[in-house]
């Protein structure tokens, strides 16, 4: 089980993507457009990099919801795999079945 403290960061990571997603976009709209001069592009990267870090998505981290386990998530599911297949054993997802061939 991840501690808390990492879990409780990785949520507030991603309220912080949430509330700068607009502007961010905004922004990278502004720098990547060649048509404008290059002072105003040049303007709107010094305003990215006034952005807090956290505001960037490449900082999130997909983690188990019951775990809190970075490694091995199933994004469809939001959880890892040894929960996801203590839960196709116990038959909780519908559908599911055990292969065989």
């Amino acid at each position: 089980m991840a501690k808390i403290a990492v879990i409780n960061r990785g949520e507030k990571r991603r309220k912080v993507v949430k509330k700068y997603a607009g502007k961010r976009a905004e922004l990278l709209a502004v720098i990547a457009d060649q048509s404008l001069s290059i002072e105003d592009r040049f303007e709107a990267r010094l305003k990215m990099q006034a952005l807090p870090r956290n505001a960037s998505p490449v900082r999130l981290r997909n983690r188990c919801a019951l775990t809190g386990r970075p490694r091995g998530v199933f994004r469809k599911f939001g959880l890892a795999r040894g929960k996801l297949r203590e839960f196709f054993m116990q038959g909780e997802v519908p559908g599911m079945v055990k292969a065989s061939w």
